[in-house]
């Protein structure tokens, strides 16, 4: 049997969610806490990767259940009583043996946050990109539908030398609304390659900045060249919203 939980987590002290050595990341943290709690190492996975900056608030990981007598509510307890301040777990519950969070995911949302204001707030400087300049938020819609359905996504993702995973993604929904002064840019898919929803956040605010044509979108995806797309979105507006499993789970 398997230990699953919710984690969510302010990125902006992280160096990603991944872990590393001689950083700070979230696996990281969650792997020293669980060595306090059960005094061994314990192996954990991660439903997805979020990079330095990025903030959750639905990462899932996973893990050996080794303690048969602690009960779901007390492992939430010992997490919580000794993770550090800017992570929380919110829920933990028990799972197959053949689970994994990376693996058994069937749809990923992630969610990025515009403040769209002339004025500045330095309270929101870590939570949301600020954008002074005014949005078409029609416009960004209606590029946003080229970007849905099964792509080769080339354009809109980073390379990475040590990344040979193949460019066609699943984009099943890209939802945008403003809320009085802010814009929420939410897609839905299966799974992302690197930075490849701030990418496309990047471009539809070109587009929502009238730099660009929303029809240019569909003319991006074609070219197949990451150089043609719009510029990588700051990384401290985007969340890891929520995330669905094959099981139901969410």
């Amino acid at each position: 049997m398997k230990v699953a939980c919710v984690v969510e987590y302010v990125g902006t002290a992280f160096h990603g969610s991944q872990y590393e050595r001689d950083v700070r990341t979230v696996q990281g943290e969650l792997n020293k806490t669980l060595e306090k709690i059960f005094k061994q190492h314990v192996k954990t996975d991660m439903a997805g990767r979020t990079d330095a900056g990025v903030h959750a608030n639905y990462q899932v990981f996973s893990f050996k259940r080794i303690n048969k007598r602690m009960t779901e509510k007390n492992i939430k307890e010992a997490l919580n009583s000794l993770l550090p301040k800017d992570m929380h777990v919110r829920d933990v519950w028990f799972t197959s043996d053949v689970f994994n969070p990376r693996s058994c995911a069937t749809k990923r949302i992630y969610q990025y946050f515009i403040f769209n204001n002339p004025e500045k707030n330095i309270f929101l400087r870590d939570k949301v990109w600020w954008f002074p300049y005014p949005l078409d938020v029609e416009k960004m819609r209606e590029a946003a539908r080229y970007l849905e359905g099964y792509h080769d996504f080339t354009s809109f993702v980073s390379k990475d030398k040590n990344d040979d995973r193949s460019p066609w993604r699943l984009v099943y929904r890209i939802r945008i609304v403003r809320i009085s002064k802010f814009i929420l840019v939410r897609v839905e898919g299966k799974s992302y390659l690197k930075r490849m929803v701030r990418n496309i956040v990047g471009t539809l605010v070109k587009v929502g900045a009238g730099t660009w044509d929303p029809a240019y979108v569909k003319e991006i995806l074609e070219m197949k060249d990451r150089r043609k797309a719009g510029a990588t979105a700051p990384a401290h507006g985007l969340y890891l919203y929520r995330i669905y499993f094959t099981d139901g789970s969410s």
